[in-house]
């Protein structure tokens, strides 16, 4: 599951809503232990991924580096690269 948590600051272009989301509800799901909440729990659930990624656009804003911006194919194309090297054994 922690896999698909990606890292959003410092990229060109910028994280979008979509990425916030997608790595707030893995992190709930991780924290939670459940890809699939029950009915009674499904609130709490959905409430949590909502905060969570309140909270990392807050973070993704208020973060500062001198760092220049990565680029998402250059990274992408490095992850492909370990995967391959990863999974060929």
């Amino acid at each position: 599951m922690c896999r698909n948590i990606r890292q959003l600051h410092n990229f060109e272009p910028p994280a979008t809503d979509d990425e916030v989301a997608a790595a707030a509800l893995q992190y709930v799901r991780k924290v939670s232990g459940s890809t699939r909440p029950s009915q009674a729990n499904q609130a709490a659930f959905d409430r949590a991924v909502a905060e969570v990624a309140h909270a990392t656009r807050h973070l993704l804003a208020e973060l500062v580096t001198t760092a220049p911006p990565k680029d998402r194919e250059v990274e992408a194309q490095k992850a492909r690269a370990r995967a391959a090297v990863r999974y060929a054994r």
